[in-house]
């Protein structure tokens, strides 16, 4: 695909989480269909009809087993935040229909111990997971997706 073709594309409306503990640490998910390290946050697409904000629980719940009743919503980003997906990666993600990603974020504090944490709730995303900080999770987080997870972060307060 070239740097033309791609641009002439949409972003994919699309949330992420920030799911913090007691102690401000970050939940990070090893992805499950990746074999070399590639941590990341939960995310995922926003349904017809869905509100960011009711996606953001539903792919919290499905990704993590954590339900709506086990954290508080701190906050979600003022605006949507754009990443393009890198060129050789457009036509195998999403059958080819998308640039990259806009995306929501909403913060949720986790209010229940860690064992609620089930990554075999419904959706596999992860293999593994484990409470990072925001400089562990911008060292393992893959290049393209760098700059979306510092905008958070700063918007957050959470650097």
């Amino acid at each position: 695909m070239t740097p033309d073709e791609a641009a002439k594309l949409p972003y994919r409306p699309c949330v992420g989480v920030v799911l913090t503990n007691a102690q401000g640490r970050i939940f990070a998910g090893q992805r499950a269909d990746m074999e070399t390290p590639a941590w990341q946050m939960p995310q995922g697409g926003v349904d017809e009809g869905e509100t960011p904000l009711d996606a953001a629980y539903r792919e919290l719940e499905e990704e993590t087993g954590v339900r709506p009743a086990q954290v508080s919503f701190i906050r979600e980003t003022a605006d949507w935040l754009r990443y393009d997906l890198p060129l050789d990666v457009i036509p195998n993600r999403w059958g080819g229909k998308f640039r990259g990603q806009k995306q929501k974020w909403a913060q949720f504090r986790l209010d229940a111990p860690d064992d609620v944490i089930d990554l075999t709730y419904k959706d596999v995303e992860f293999s593994d997971w484990r409470w990072m900080s925001a400089e562990e999770i911008l060292t393992a987080i893959v290049p393209f997706k760098r700059d979306i997870y510092e905008a958070v972060f700063k918007e957050f307060d959470l650097t």
